[in-house]
């Protein structure tokens, strides 16, 4: 029930996430003006703004002046909704501390779909959402911890988001023209929620970025889409790579550790 209602809250903050990709990487308020058709400026009526339901009813296009709607916009707050669920799911509510691990990963979710949106339109993982997520992470899990008793696993997180920072930073400076500076720091929030679930999940979920950002450049560049010094945004590799981690990495790593034990 519960992985129910929080995706039903996701698919709220896939349409305010909608906003923020468009709004943030133009350093503009995400209050002011209210949302409105680029067309013809008329005001997106609360009834117009349902997630995924009001594009369906619109079939896609303004009420006034019939402009298009990009289907974008309930594919992410449909994304966001069933993203919200799984990780409702993934971390289910036992007591106080689960409640606040739970949010602290749903906060991730929805950093992590914006994020991915923003880099591939703008090849930019913007400060004003990823410094503030360091903080979030860091407050969040050491109240967890607090209402756990679990300081091995702040310590851990705290240690993963090091090493992560570490590890890229190293890299950016070996290649530069490889990553940004925004990779760098996204890497010390993955590194964080990856080292509190534990050292296998970080490991898989660090690796698994690379792996899968390197199938889709090579397939890339076996179509003939991308060249070898072609750009492809690593951030949504990089986060999905932390999906995959969350998800399964203590599996696979246990897996893996099977192989030769």
């Amino acid at each position: 029930m519960i992985p129910v209602l929080v995706g039903l809250f996701g698919l709220l903050i896939g349409s305010f996430l909608n906003v923020v990709v468009y709004r943030v990487p133009a350093g503009a308020s995400l209050v002011s003006p209210p949302s409105a058709c680029p067309r013809c400026d008329t005001p997106i009526q609360p009834r117009d703004n349902v997630p995924v339901l009001s594009w369906l009813v619109l079939r896609g296009r303004c009420r006034t002046c019939a402009e298009p709607i990009s289907v974008r916009y309930p594919l992410v707050e449909l994304g966001t909704g069933v993203l919200f669920a799984l990780v409702a799911w993934r971390f289910p509510v036992d007591d106080a501390a689960s409640a606040v691990v739970l949010v602290a990963y749903l906060y991730l979710a929805a950093v992590a779909v914006a994020l991915a949106l923003i880099d591939i339109d703008v090849h930019r993982l913007p400060d004003a959402i990823v410094l503030p997520s360091i903080v979030v992470a860091v407050v969040l899990l050491t109240v967890a911890a607090a209402l756990a008793g679990d300081w091995g696993s702040l310590g851990r997180a705290a240690l993963g988001g090091a090493v992560l920072f570490g590890a890229y930073f190293l890299m950016l400076v070996a290649y530069p023209a490889g990553m940004g500076f925004g990779d760098v720091k996204l890497a010390a929030v993955l590194g964080v929620y990856l080292g509190w679930l534990g050292w296998g999940v970080l490991a898989v979920g660090a690796m698994a970025a690379f792996l899968l950002g390197g199938f889709f450049a090579v397939a890339l560049v076996v179509r003939k889409k991308a060249g070898r010094g072609s750009g492809i945004p690593f951030g949504p590799w990089m986060l999905l790579g932390a999906a995959v981690g969350i998800g399964v990495g203590q599996q696979a790593w246990d897996g893996y550790l099977g192989l030769f034990l």
